[in-house]
């Protein structure tokens, strides 16, 4: 029978003279110290069998906290012993085991506080100590055990013979004993130096012939303790880390949103426990707002679990009263916007991670005019989706769903085309009688896209076309290295040009009649050109800020505006809507124009280049050259980097705390910290470092006069960084 627990926080002692504030009130992430230390503890206790032990400055420490705890006030600070030992009134009739934790050791992992009580339960044990065996010099009690391994003493470092402090296993001050057993140890425990200490007590317990176990940590960064402003320089430092650990989420079951939705490895962060969770909040948000009546289209690509996702999702708003419309079968992301903008519906949802590795899997969300949602909102989103246990999750049977018509199957395959084709000329591309070889790269893209161009009676031939969650033992991501196989083909059948989608079809790549990949860059600007001055259209450009500068010579050429956004299509669509632009895109493969969806669409983008060769009658290669008659040429470089947890806070505090004025020889005439760190350089070069939104990647570009120099910079900001 497991035994009743309560916990109690030492959270009395003095203040370092150096902190103007309680350290266990100090800021640490978005959260104060003692903060992760009561979320710690109750995972495993709840706010009635918590008690916290306050002296220095109690007033603040129950301020901060609330009033949902049982505060125990120490009088004198007369140790952490003497601490513990102002709860025996208030248990005096309690026979279960008491967690004991120190309010100042915040990044204790909440598994590590789960180990040391599973431990002490399992091995049925009087006393179990937490314990870490660390590489640098601490003082803390050095573990000495038996030749049977058995703990028989903790030695402190002050007492510690040369042999014993070679023993590197630490006691980490945190325990789970029984009540009885301590509050006779403590009442028998003589002051140290004027303080009661609680390892004091522990000696006794041990020598005493008890059950002592222990459990291990093996993060050497779960063994700081705060007590110095330096102490909480480290510890955010490793706070950082742990955020950006892209497989963190799944002790927690964490949601988080990076810059096109929502992406985890699939069995860890992504499962369909929290599909359910994130379905529920974002159906929480939609009564909120009295749009149920409005509904929600549902989508899902080609990857592991996205149809079982799909209809997960389903249920959840079927059991929320929200009708949903689920797509009958795997679509491209343009599909769903599409879809999401013509019903008028509240969200449009498509599972899929994009162009990431096989193993991961996501969602992207959408508005009801088919934009992705702003930052602002999906924060709010992951926030509560975070907050909700499966206990709070609201569902329907499918099947009853499907029978009571809450959920229905509806297909839009046939109006995206129609719609897609609207603004493409397939008379002229009838006309041109092209060749054409597609790379859908085992994703979604194939069915849309080859409607569209056998319709437009272009001679097309698809490779990689048939569904496999692998995607051939690769990302489906559209770049030179993926494509290899396109290019190949190409250059034996004597195609015009080849094309290529990623996993959901929302971005593309080109293979000129040479076999020569090009750069999305070279894309956004022929297709700019042809929009403006073959088919007279007005409008600006709307581009990120990793994306050509030629864009903008370009503008300035046609007398309109460009302007930069922060990466992140929705980015592109809100800024698209304000300045009413012709084009909006993105270096990495994304665009669309105005009047289309509100989002990116690879099948839409194949069509318009393959319209645009028919228009002019040119090849690629004599395009390019035009446009540059006009923009002159700047070359880019792009590279990435792994990104380290600790990197995405160290990089961007160094640049800042240490500005620099020149990249190698080139002095820098302008920085901006609007989206990661950009360089602005003489004649239009800059270079970019800015940390991936979906992959732990820092991304680092360069945009200069010449390939070598664009090179130069991308080594330069390496070296920088790994120095």
């Amino acid at each position: 029978m497991t035994k009743e627990l309560k916990a109690v926080i030492l959270a009395g002692g003095k203040n370092p003279a150096t902190a103007a504030q309680p350290i266990l009130l100090q800021p640490l992430g978005d959260q104060k110290v003692i903060d992760y230390m009561v979320k710690n503890a109750l995972q495993v206790v709840t706010p009635k069998d918590l008690y916290i032990v306050v002296g220095y400055q109690q007033n603040e420490v129950r301020a901060h906290l609330g009033e949902n705890y049982n505060y125990v006030t120490q009088e004198e600070q007369l140790g952490t012993g003497h601490a513990v030992l102002q709860l025996q009134p208030l248990l005096k009739d309690f026979a279960g085991d008491l967690l004991i934790l120190y309010g100042d050791t915040p990044l204790f992992r909440p598994a590590s506080i789960r180990g040391l009580l599973n431990r002490h339960r399992l091995r049925e044990a009087h006393l179990t100590l937490l314990t870490a065996i660390v590489e640098q010099p601490l003082p803390y009690g050095h573990i000495l055990r038996d030749a049977r391994n058995r703990i028989v003493d903790i030695i402190e470092e002050e007492n510690a013979s040369p042999e014993m402090r070679a023993i590197r296993e630490l006691n980490m001050g945190a325990y789970v004993v029984e009540a009885g057993k301590i509050f006779t140890a403590l009442n028998k425990l003589s002051a140290s130096d004027g303080e009661y200490r609680l390892t004091d007590t522990a000696h006794q317990l041990i020598r005493s012939g008890l059950r002592v176990e222990s459990y291990q940590v093996y993060d050497q960064d779960e063994v700081l303790g705060i007590n110095t402003p330096a102490d909480l320089a480290q510890a955010e430092l490793i706070l950082q880390k742990r955020i950006y650990r892209p497989r963190r989420i799944e002790e927690e079951n964490i949601v988080t949103f990076g810059t096109g939705g929502w992406r985890a490895i699939i069995g860890e962060g992504f499962t369909l426990h929290n599909v359910r969770r994130l379905c529920q909040a974002l159906a929480n948000e939609i009564t909120r707002l009295g749009l149920e009546k409005q509904g929600v289209i549902i989508g899902y690509d080609r990857r592991f679990l996205s149809d079982f996702a799909g209809d997960a999702a389903a249920e959840v708003f079927a059991g929320n009263n929200i009708p949903a419309i689920l797509l009958p079968e795997d679509a491209p992301t343009p599909l769903v916007t599409f879809a999401t903008a013509l019903e008028k519906s509240a969200l449009g949802l498509c599972f899929t991670a994009s162009h990431n590795p096989p193993e991961w899997n996501g969602l992207k969300v959408f508005h009801g005019d088919g934009s992705l949602l702003l930052t602002d909102e999906t924060d709010r989103i992951e926030a509560e989706t975070n907050r909700l246990t499966s206990q709070e999750v609201v569902k329907l049977d499918l099947d009853i769903a499907l029978k009571a018509g809450i959920v229905i199957k509806r297909d839009y395959t046939n109006l995206y085309v129609d719609a897609v084709e609207k603004f493409i000329d397939l008379r002229i591309i009838r006309q041109a009688g092209l060749k054409v070889i597609a790379d859908p790269m085992y994703g979604v893209g194939q069915l849309t896209l080859g409607i569209i161009l056998n319709e437009a009676r272009c001679r097309v031939t698809f490779i990689n076309e048939r569904r496999n969650p692998l995607f051939g033992g690769r990302s489906p991501a559209p770049n030179l290295d993926t494509l290899r196989l396109l290019i190949t083909h190409l250059r034996e059948g004597g195609y015009d040009l080849g094309l290529a989608m990623d996993g959901d079809a929302d971005r593309i790549a080109i293979i000129d009649e040479k076999g020569e990949y090009i750069e999305t860059n070279d894309i956004l600007l022929m297709l700019y050109w042809y929009l403006h001055e073959v088919r007279g259209e007005r409008g600006g450009v709307v581009r990120n800020l990793a994306t050509t500068h030629l864009l903008d010579r370009l503008a300035t050429h046609f007398g309109e505006k460009c302007v930069e956004v922060p990466v992140g299509f929705k980015h592109i669509a809100a800024g698209m809507l304000e300045h009413n632009a012709l084009l909006g895109g993105e270096s990495s493969g994304g665009l669309t124009i105005r009047g289309h969806i509100l989002g990116k669409d690879g099948i839409f983008a194949c069509a318009l280049f393959v319209e645009m060769l028919a228009a002019t009658g040119k090849k690629i290669s004599e395009l390019r050259e035009t446009v540059y008659g006009l923009t002159g040429r700047l070359y880019s470089v792009e590279a990435g980097m792994p990104a380290m947890p600790e990197m995405r806070y160290i990089i961007p505090k160094r640049i800042k705390e240490h500005p620099l004025e020149a990249l190698g020889p080139y002095r820098i005439l302008n920085t901006s910290h609007y989206d990661g760190t950009k360089f602005l350089l003489a004649e239009d070069n800059w270079a970019l470092l800015r940390f991936s939104g979906t992959e732990p990647v820092l991304r680092i570009f360069a945009e200069a006069g010449t390939q070598a120099k664009a090179q130069e910079l991308v080594d330069w900001i390496r070296n920088y960084i790994s120095s």
